[in-house]
């Protein structure tokens, strides 16, 4: 899935041990990073547990949730943008990494006309996109 809505909060020093389940979370981070460096808002990127919390009050965790390492994806993310920013967002299904390649035009023309970084979902991996070379012709 794909999530639009740059900093490095990605390891930012926070000392917080994420390894292996924070991925989603640091590019959730690096999306409202681009809002405020934008001066689209003027809140800093939630904490872990600021969108774990989040999560809870919309009703899509558990209260048990706060505090876990449980893993976050593309329609969290969503959630939390849209809570939190209110702004909206958008997933783009794409049935398997090889099919990315088909998705160049549409990030393109993202990039041109939006600006926002995209989040990547797939499994239990999160990438961060913010920015695409694409050529017309070739593709």
């Amino acid at each position: 899935a794909v999530v639009s809505t740059q900093s490095g909060h990605y390891g930012r020093g926070d000392k917080f041990n994420d390894n292996g389940w924070g991925c989603a979370y640091r590019s959730l981070q690096t999306l409202c990073s681009w809002y405020l460096y934008n001066g689209y808002t003027t809140k800093s990127p939630p904490s872990i547990q600021e969108i774990q919390k989040t999560l809870v009050r919309l009703g899509d965790k558990p209260e048990k949730f706060v505090g876990s390492r449980q893993w976050i994806g593309s329609v969290e993310v969503g959630y939390v943008l849209d809570s939190y920013l209110d702004t909206t967002h958008r997933i783009q299904f794409v049935a398997s990494g090889e099919d990315m390649n088909m998705q160049g035009g549409m990030l393109s023309h993202h990039f041109k006309t939006q600006g926002t970084p995209v989040m990547i979902g797939g499994g239990v991996k999160a990438h961060t996109i913010i920015g695409v070379r694409y050529d017309d012709v070739t593709g």
